[in-house]
C-alpha cells in the first residue's frame, strides 16, 4: 500500500496557466471515475480496512473533507493573500467522520456535490486569474490557481489508486 506517500511527493508547476482547461476536465472527471471504481462493491469490502490506513469508504470520506481545502485556497488567492492555508496533516476529520457508518451513496453524492460547486466556481474565473499564485505551506513554493487544480487531482488519484489497492486486497 502507498509505496510512495502523499507527503513525500513533490511537484514542479511548470506549465503555462493556459493549460487550466485541460487540467479542469481532469479535476471535473473525478466523481465519474469514484462512482465507478466503487461500483457494486459490497459493504464488507467497502468498510474494511487494511493492516495499516483507511478503508474504501474512509478514503471516500477523506476526499470529501479535502474538498474544503481547494475551494478555500482559491479564494485566497483572489483575495491576494501572501500564503495558502495548510492542511490538517493529522487528518483528525476523517479519522473522526465514522464513514463506514454511512451508506456509500450518501458520501458518493456529498463529493459529486462539492466538487460541482468548486468545478462551477473555477470556471466563472478571466483567464487572468488563472496564474495569480500564494505561497503553499507545506510545499514551500507558489502555487497558482491552475496549479491547486492539478494538485487536488494528484489528491484524488493518489486516493483512487489506495481504492484500487483495497479492491484488489479484498473483492
Amino acid at each position: 500500500m502507498a509505496k510512495w506517500p502523499w507527503t513525500e511527493r513533490k511537484f514542479n508547476f511548470d506549465y503555462p496557466p493556459t493549460k487550466f482547461p485541460d487540467i479542469l476536465e481532469r479535476f471535473r472527471g473525478t466523481p465519474a471515475r469514484l462512482e465507478e471504481r466503487v461500483a457494486g462493491l459490497p459493504a464488507a469490502v467497502l468498510t474494511r480496512r487494511a493492516e495499516k490506513g483507511w478503508s474504501i469508504q474512509e478514503n471516500v470520506g477523506h476526499l470529501l473533507e479535502a474538498e474544503r481545502l481547494p475551494q478555500q485556497r482559491v479564494e485566497e488567492v483572489l483575495a491576494g493573500e501572501s500564503v495558502m492555508c495548510a492542511a490538517d496533516m493529522t487528518n483528525r476529520r476523517t479519522d473522526e467522520g465514522n464513514y463506514n457508518a454511512r451508506h456509500i451513496e450518501v458520501l458518493l453524492n456529498a463529493f459529486r456535490r462539492e466538487r460541482e460547486k468548486l468545478t462551477a466556481r473555477l470556471e466563472q474565473l478571466d483567464e487572468a486569474d488563472w496564474g495569480k499564485s500564494a505561497m503553499h505551506p507545506r510545499l514551500q513554493q507558489p502555487m497558482r490557481i491552475v496549479d491547486i487544480a492539478l494538485f487536488h487531482s494528484e489528491h484524488d488519484d493518489y486516493h483512487l489508486a489506495r481504492i484500487g489497492e483495497l479492491i484488489q486486497a479484498f473483492a
